[in-house]
């Protein structure tokens, strides 16, 4: 379980890091070297959940989902500096329980 934790939030670090730094390129006239790094981050993203070992793909993705929106939530608060409100935080807990629930509910 710690792996799988780990793999994702790396992969949304990745994701959020890796599109942030591609918008600064492109939305805020940084350097080109900041969009070609952002998009190599972006295929590491890519890589980093066929690391998992959970054998579903749609479910690994579907999870992964979750977990993402939660790193951007905090990603908000603390790059941004847009401090979440009450439906923020309400909305990442539903996306944590729904991840849990895919991720380790019973299977037959």
């Amino acid at each position: 379980m710690a792996k799988a934790m780990v793999l994702f939030l790396a992969a949304g670090l990745a994701e959020i890091g890796g599109g942030y730094l591609v918008w600064l390129w492109l939305r805020e006239s940084k350097p080109l070297w900041v969009g070609v790094l952002g998009g190599i981050i972006l295929v590491l993203y890519g890589i980093i959940p066929t690391m998992q070992s959970f054998p579903n793909f749609g479910r690994v993705y579907a999870a992964y989902g979750g977990v993402f929106i939660i790193l951007a939530v905090f990603w908000g608060w603390f790059v941004d500096r847009k401090t979440p409100d009450l439906y923020d935080w309400i909305g990442a807990v539903i996306c944590l329980a729904g991840v849990s629930v895919m991720l380790w509910g019973p299977r037959s």
